[in-house]
């Protein structure tokens, strides 16, 4: 079972797009070249940024990958707000305003239409059956995100033509579409949405090299694997240096809802902690509310209130070359 994107891969891998700074054009580009695909992160940016990274690729073949908006959960986020008084203190910064809920998801979404993909990919939600259809009309390709059966139901449903199954383990954040976080593990996950959907299967978390990715592939658990948290290291990536000294000494991962209201696996540290049984589900409320506390952390090289999404595997990372790395894990499954 393949799609027209999976059956041109020289090797079935593709690099996940991790919005907010790790994923680049270079590592998508990297990516593709030694016979993966590379994925655009297109959440968090001005509809601009995206056309210039989207357009900085089209030498290759990639995908790009939209956050879906959310409405409003009606969470107290001035009281939690109220609460990060001490943090915001620390930091010499006042409390980070919501600029737009949407993420200028209908400006980004029109301009794919106007200026198509070879890929487009969802998280935090699915197309609608009218958007599918529209991202077909002008050749995309269109994929979902999905963390449950229920998720990959509806995806499959809208007409979706495969499912990226993320399973509790990776990096970032949880992509169910409800906002919740549940814990049964990848392999889990994939049994599930495979008895609900006959679509190509991409397994996402805690995947970190081939050896990882063989067993899925071969008991025709999942058709192709989707890695982040083993490319953050690589010197194409944006991850911060900050970021980077952390993956080598921290000793292990936690899932927080702390930094911007949505489930999301990372290096454990301070801030997560202390703030992590509070934090109210309201994304994209909390990440903007943070976002000055976080970029301040970050400047200063101080991890304790910086989110650095990573998944379970993080010890893993090595500091090479994305297309090693490719080529290295294409070793290992045979290819």
């Amino acid at each position: 079972m393949t799609t027209r994107i999976l059956s041109e891969l020289n090797i079935p891998i593709i690099g996940a797009p991790m919005a907010g700074g790790p994923s680049t054009p270079e590592l998508a580009a990297a990516v593709s070249r030694a016979g993966g695909l590379g994925m655009i992160a297109g959440a968090l940016l001005t509809p601009d940024a995206l056309a210039a990274q989207v357009d900085s690729v089209r030498d290759h073949l990639f995908g790009v990958n939209l956050f879906l908006p959310e409405e409003s959960t009606g969470a107290d986020v001035d009281a939690y707000a109220a609460q990060l008084r001490p943090w915001f203190d620390k930091f010499d910064v006042e409390p980070g305003a919501l600029p737009r809920r949407d993420d200028y998801y209908t400006e980004k979404f029109d301009w794919l239409i106007s200026n198509p993909v070879p890929l487009v990919s969802s998280t935090f939600g699915t197309f609608t059956a009218d958007e599918v259809a529209r991202l077909h009309s002008v050749g995309t390709e269109v994929w979902a995100t999905v963390a449950t059966a229920d998720d990959a139901s509806v995806a499959t449903a809208h007409g979706v033509d495969a499912l990226v199954v993320q399973g509790p383990e990776a990096g970032g954040h949880r992509g169910t579409f409800d906002g919740s976080a549940p814990e049964a593990p990848l392999a889990d996950v994939l049994a599930a949405v495979a008895a609900v959907s006959s679509l190509p299967r991409i397994a996402a978390g805690g995947l970190m090299d081939g050896y990882d990715i063989a067993p899925l592939l071969n008991s025709g658990a999942a058709h192709a694997a989707q890695l982040g948290t083993a490319f953050l290291d690589t010197p194409e990536a944006g991850t911060r240096a900050v970021h980077r000294a952390q993956l080598a000494v921290a000793t292990r991962t936690a899932v927080t809802r702390a930094f911007s209201g949505r489930p999301a696996r990372g290096l454990e540290n301070d801030f997560m902690r202390e703030n992590s049984e509070v934090a109210p589900l309201a994304y994209p409320d909390v990440h903007y509310l943070t976002a000055p506390m976080r970029a301040k952390s970050a400047a200063a090289n101080d991890p304790s209130a910086l989110s650095m999404w990573a998944g379970t595997g993080f010890a893993r990372v090595q500091n090479r070359p994305a297309a090693e790395l490719v080529a290295e894990w294409a070793t290992q499954l045979g290819r």
